[in-house]
């Protein structure tokens, strides 16, 4: 079978992949997708997360497919463990919840996105996209449980936000690359790209994951 090539923005470098999933059948089936990819390399398939610190600190993958419930350590927990020892690495949670306890702890663990196990076959290239573009990739439900969570909790913000800088933090909490991002807000990519400078200097992050997190988590939005 031939291997097809995702147009993925890896400057010709190939994305490494770990992934972490208990079912046999769609451990294999992802990693011959991940496979016949050649803008992707598969450093490793798990049926646990029990070593991901060891694993992940040897293999350093620049993206993560993690399970969300798993024998031991949950897609969750694991999550948390990777993003302390390796801010940069990507998550994508795979699972099949749709409820927003799930996807708001995935996401306050530094998920880079949450796809849901019945669109990995259409939609899994496409979130890897996403994630590499600066986006959180999220099913159109999970993003409106995201949406609702943050306007039911809103709070005084003390990080002096403009109102432009938090129509982009919401856009970018959305799951929208910075293409989207100026669409919606109606200004160039290169206006996004300091706004979002801007957004993690007052918000003391260091990546799109970290600061869609704190929106959430202290309803900056």
């Amino acid at each position: 079978m031939p291997k097809h090539k995702v147009p993925l923005n890896t400057k010709n470098m190939s994305i490494k992949v770990l992934l972490y999933e208990d079912n046999d059948l769609l451990r294999e089936s992802i990693s011959s997708m991940v496979a016949l990819n050649e803008g992707m390399e598969l450093l490793g398939a798990y049926a646990h997360a029990n070593e991901a610190e060891e694993q992940v600190k040897r293999l350093r993958p620049d993206l993560i497919l993690m399970d969300i419930e798993m024998p031991g350590i949950s897609g969750i927990e694991a999550t948390k463990i990777v993003k302390k020892i390796a801010p940069k690495t990507m998550v994508l949670i795979l699972t099949v919840f749709e409820d927003s306890e799930n996807v708001l702890s995935a996401i306050k663990a530094g998920a880079s996105g949450y796809l849901l196990k019945k669109y990995i076959a259409t939609r899994l290239f496409h979130a890897v996209e996403e994630i590499l573009e600066g986006g959180a990739p999220m099913s159109p439900a999970v993003a409106k449980l995201v949406i609702q969570s943050m306007q039911n909790h809103h709070k005084p913000s003390n990080y002096s936000l403009t109102q432009r800088e938090k129509d982009v933090l919401l856009s970018l909490s959305k799951g929208n690359s910075f293409k989207l991002i100026a669409a919606d807000c109606k200004i160039s990519i290169d206006t996004v790209r300091t706004h979002i400078k801007h957004i993690y200097e007052k918000l003391q992050v260091h990546c799109q994951t970290e600061a869609v997190s704190k929106a959430i988590n202290e309803g900056l939005v």
